[in-house]
């Protein structure tokens, strides 16, 4: 007879993270949501009290207006799509695990925690914890590491902790997976099955959300990972170098970020009359505002415009089978 788990097992609870978004469309909606996002020092590096004033007097009066229209656009009956997709992502992932029999379900549990907003990770983590949860791993779904995320993540499960008076409880993080075989070959697969649907184009761009250059400078290795994950996807697709390009998006103000610019880059090529591009965000684990609107809209209008002719967008991993498979196997690793 095969042997029961033992009733000693620790309730190990998993928490499945993302950025955010706003809990509405709305305006005061995504001015609550960026006045969160932006006040967090991981993101902006500015003396509190000067960009107190930056960001109340100025930004939170001009661009949650801008930003509210394009969440509009890709606001569905569902919500926000980064939402309704990370829903998805817990849903299968916990199933998953489930299945693997690595642990009898009672045993496990997966929650969803965002960043910013709703479901917070406080949420999250009180759900585990109320669960029987007394061990955590905690899964950003941000496949390369920045300060600017992964360790805002830490900095934020420490202090809901620290709340609790910790207890006893020990948590440990899944820090980044950019050059993992299995998420380097579901993007693969991801761009193949396009390819097969709506042809090849002349060149793909790879487009990854940029930080400042300056938190590169100071040992942000967030750069240096996007480069080696683009490198791996182009190897694997057996790209050559004239086939392919990389580019930094979604940059805010007026101080250097990370080069070269999705958006100049497109211009560029359209203005050289490329006749076709296909465009692949693989930093985002799904499809958001700056994919659904940055990239497959706007960034659209700029090649076209431009003179370029036929542009293609490429969605994220999302809750394709391929990337829950990676995501759980992940989880399964360091659970042992």
């Amino acid at each position: 007879m095969p042997q029961s788990k033992s009733t000693d097992v620790k309730t190990l609870g998993v928490l499945i993270n993302n950025l955010g978004t706003p809990d509405s469309a709305s305006i005061n909606d995504v001015k609550k949501f960026l006045k969160e996002f932006l006040w967090d020092s991981r993101v902006v590096k500015m003396a509190r009290p000067l960009w107190w004033l930056v960001l109340n007097m100025i930004i939170l009066n001009t661009r949650p207006k801008k930003s509210a229209a394009a969440y509009q656009k890709v606001w569905t009956e569902h919500g926000s799509p980064l939402l309704a997709i990370s829903k998805k992502q817990t849903d299968l992932i916990r199933q998953t695990l489930h299945e693997a029999n690595a642990y009898a379900p009672a045993n496990i549990r997966v929650e969803l925690g965002m960043r910013y907003g709703n479901p917070s990770i406080e949420e999250g983590l009180n759900n585990l914890r109320d669960g029987g949860a007394t061990r955590f791993l905690i899964v950003p779904l941000y496949p390369q590491f920045s300060f600017t995320t992964t360790a805002s993540v830490e900095d934020e499960v420490i202090r809901v902790l620290q709340k609790w008076e910790w207890r006893g409880q020990d948590f440990k993080m899944i820090r980044h997976y950019f050059d993992n075989p299995g998420y380097i070959a579901a993007l693969a697969k991801s761009v193949t099955a396009h390819w097969d649907k709506n042809g090849r184009a002349e060149k793909l761009l790879m487009s990854f959300h940029g930080i400042p250059q300056q938190y590169a400078d100071d040992g942000d290795p967030y750069a240096r990972e996007c480069r080696q994950t683009a490198q791996l996807l182009a190897q694997s697709l057996n790209l050559k170098p004239d086939q392919w390009q990389l580019g930094f998006q979604s940059r805010l103000g007026y101080k250097k970020w990370l080069a070269p610019y999705t958006d100049r880059i497109l211009r560029d090529l359209g203005k050289q009359r490329l006749q076709s591009i296909q465009v692949i965000c693989p930093g985002f684990s799904a499809d958001c505002l700056e994919t659904l609107a940055e990239i497959a809209l706007e960034n659209r209008d700029v090649f076209l415009e431009a003179g370029g002719k036929e542009y293609g967008y490429i969605p994220c991993l999302n809750d394709s089978e391929d990337h829950i498979r990676m995501l759980s196997n992940q989880i399964l690793r360091h659970i042992k």
